[in-house]
Formats: C-alpha cells, structure tokens, sequence
C-alpha cells in the first residue's frame, strides 16, 4: 500500500529502466512525483517516454528543449577555452549538466515541487554535478538521491530485482541486445562505461561505438571545410569540397559538424580517468563536431594570441576543464575563469581551413584581421628589421643561470 501526503518531487526522468522504477518507487513512498527530460540531442523517442512516465503515475510530464541554450552557453564557452580533462577527454556530460538542472530547478520552483531527484549512482561523477547546481540554483530545494538510500539499493542490489520490481508495476521494459556497457549521449558526445569496459584491456568491440563510423570505413575521399571565428566563437562553417553547403546557425552549424565528423570517423577516445570522488575509471567517448572546434580554434590562437596571453589562457582553460568535471559551474571561480577566457578571445577572429579524413583533422590553412604573424621577420631569406647580432646578447643572458646550476652541481658532486 502506498504511504501518501510527503509532497510534490520532480524527477529527472530518462525513460530507462532506473529512472522508470524510480518514479514508481517514489510514488510508493507517497511522494506526487512530476517528471522532466531534458532534450540534449540525444536519440529519444520523447513522446513515448511521456507515454511510459504518465502510465506509471507521473502526474505531469515536462520536455524541454534546451539544444540551442546547451551549444550557445556551455558548448561555446568550452571551445573558447579549449578545455580537457586530464589532457584527453572533451568533457560531454559534465557540459550538459548545467544546462539540465538549471531547467529542472526552473520547473521545480514554477511546480510548487520541495523535492527533486536524479537517477545517479552513489559512485558517479553525475551525482556531485546534479546536486551542486540544485544547491547552487536553489539553496533551499531536498534531494532525493535513491541510490543512496539503503532502503532502496538494499531493496534492489542489481539490474534483476528492478526488472521483478518492473513487472510487479506494470512498468513496460522493451527488451533489446544486451550491450554490456551503459552509455550517456546528447549532441555533444556520447559516453560509454561499465560492463566489459571495466577491464582496460579490453579493446572496445566495433559494434559498440555508436556515432562514428570506423575511421577504417571511413570515405577514402578527404573532405576540406572552412570555420570561421568571431571572438573566438564559431559563427559560419563552409563546405569547401561541395561549394555548396554553410551553416551559420549556432545550433545547426554544430549538428553539421556533427555529421561531418561522424561521417569520417573523428572524435573517438579511449581512456583511464580520475573521477571527482577519487575512483580511476574507463571511459570510451565520441565527440566528433566537438574535436573538429577544437582543433580549429587551437590553430587560430596560435596566429592570433600574444605567447605570454596564450600561456595565461591555456592554464585557465585546463582549471576550467577541472571545474567543468566536477560540477562547479555555478561557482565563481568558474564565473572567473570564463570571465578571463572571454577576455582573451578579442582578437581571435578568423578562418581555418580544415581537411578530414579517415579519423583525421588536418589543418591546412588560417587567415586572420588580427594576425600576429610577421612574415618579413619570420622569413630566413630576409632579416626584416631584425638584427641578428642581437641573438648574441640574447643567448648570453640566457645562458646565465644554465652555467650557475652546472657549477652547483659540480661542487655538491665534488663535495660527495
């Protein structure tokens, strides 16, 4: 018999089988539970997950698309700072988490809602991310984290006994192939962990990977782009090989780059990382419009940066990739970081012409209004305006302290 009266809680709600006998169970313990998915870009049916969360006993559901806030807020702001975690991963779903909680805390509060929730596990990274922003967005609002709670995970240890919790509800599972792995996925990347990937040795099977085609079945035929920046941000992509197609839509703009980079292998990781909580753990992802920006914007920050600034920026730009990670976006340290980021982005405009090919993304040109770049000093077949007899004095400053330090070293190994 269900309990009743402990108030209203909104539920980040995926349509899968945890967040499905989540909302069941939170109904059973007497909450009226309203559910809310967020429209990231990934590969939903929308209108059946609906469907599936009112049948179980959701009294409302809520679908927001928030596709154009999540490229224009959070996408951008990690292209300009060029940020990666652990020096190799794009970060896709710590992006995406900002923009999710800050429209499920907007519902919570327009509801009338004490209580959200989440699906995560009490060994993820997401859990932390959630629960920041909750907190951050409103300091007031109580979570409800059902896979900390031992009154649920003792009552279900593992995927069988919510699958038996299931059927009891009536709650229709649509069994598919097993896939030995979890995945998470918006227009950004998609994520694949667990299972068989628990083991780092394991090669990924090539039927796991889901947005890229095999770099090796790639098209053999290279296909050259051109990216255009305006402070740092992309605001037009050109097809160069068709002569046809551009996109200059922020949104769309990404989608294309998307396909593009789908299309010819680009963007796929393989990796052992350090989650938040202190647990190594193996990661695989897909990131393919994400590593073609990337790759683009670095380029044109050489032409455009001042080297000092750029040594500056890139340092912000790694913190940023921590802060990112773990869950601090509405921290003022992040509010500084993009702050200092946006600052150094003024002079980076310009356009980087690009070839991709087979898991490849090849810079094969850049121009700039803001070029830095002075070809008579950097010729070797002109001096320019630089005197070369200056490189004298500048290598015999330099050399100063290299002597020093080999002079310690003698005499402390002399003296031992």
């Amino acid at each position: 018999m269900a309990k009743t009266g402990k108030g209203k809680v909104l539920l980040a709600y995926s349509g899968g089988l945890d967040t499905s006998c989540i909302l069941a169970w939170l109904i059973e313990q007497g909450y009226e539970v309203l559910a809310f998915m967020a429209n990231v870009g990934q590969e939903e049916d929308f209108e059946a997950a609906k469907e599936k969360a009112l049948k179980i006993g959701a009294s409302q559901v809520f679908i927001e698309d928030v596709r154009k806030e999540f490229v224009d807020n959070l996408i951008w702001a990690h292209v300009k700072a060029n940020s990666l975690y652990e020096g190799v991963y794009l970060l896709g779903t710590a992006l995406a988490r900002p923009v999710i909680c800050k429209k499920q805390i907007e519902i919570a509060v327009r509801e009338g809602c004490e209580y959200v929730s989440h699906g995560c596990t009490g060994k993820g990274n997401d859990q932390v991310r959630f629960e920041l922003g909750y907190y951050a967005l409103h300091p007031d609002i109580k979570v409800i984290a059902p896979w900390r709670n031992p009154e649920f995970f003792e009552r279900f240890p593992g995927r069988p006994a919510l699958l038996d919790y299931a059927q009891e509800k009536g709650i229709p599972v649509f069994q598919t192939a097993a896939k030995p792995w979890s995945t998470d996925e918006n227009l950004y990347h998609i994520s694949f962990e667990a299972g068989i990937l628990e083991d780092p040795s394991v090669t990924p099977p090539k039927d796991m990977w889901k947005l890229t085609v095999d770099p090796e079945d790639a098209p053999d035929a290279p296909e050259r782009i051109a990216i255009h920046f305006v402070n740092g941000e992309p605001v037009k992509v050109e097809n160069i090989t068709d002569g046809q197609t551009s996109q200059t839509d922020s949104l769309e703009l990404f989608l294309y780059l998307n396909a593009l980079g789908r299309k010819h292998g680009i963007g796929r990781v393989d990796i052992v990382e350090n989650r938040f909580i202190g647990i190594k753990s193996r990661g695989c992802y897909e990131t393919p419009g994400g590593t073609i920006l990337r790759a683009a914007h670095v380029d044109l920050e050489g032409l455009t940066l001042d080297r000092e600034l750029r040594r500056l920026k890139d340092q912000a730009g790694t913190r940023l990739a921590e802060v990112l990670y773990n869950g601090l976006w509405f921290s003022s340290e992040r509010e500084f970081l993009t702050a200092s980021i946006d600052q150094s982005q003024k002079a980076v405009n310009g356009v980087v012409n690009l070839k991709l090919y087979k898991g490849n993304v090849i810079i094969e040109g850049r121009t700039s209004p803001n070029s830095l770049y002075d070809s008579k000093i950097a010729s070797m077949d002109e001096s320019g305006g630089f005197n070369h007899a200056d490189s004298e004095g500048f290598i015999k400053i330099q050399s100063i302290r290299l002597k020093a330090h080999m002079r310690q070293k003698q005499l402390w190994s002399e003296k031992h």
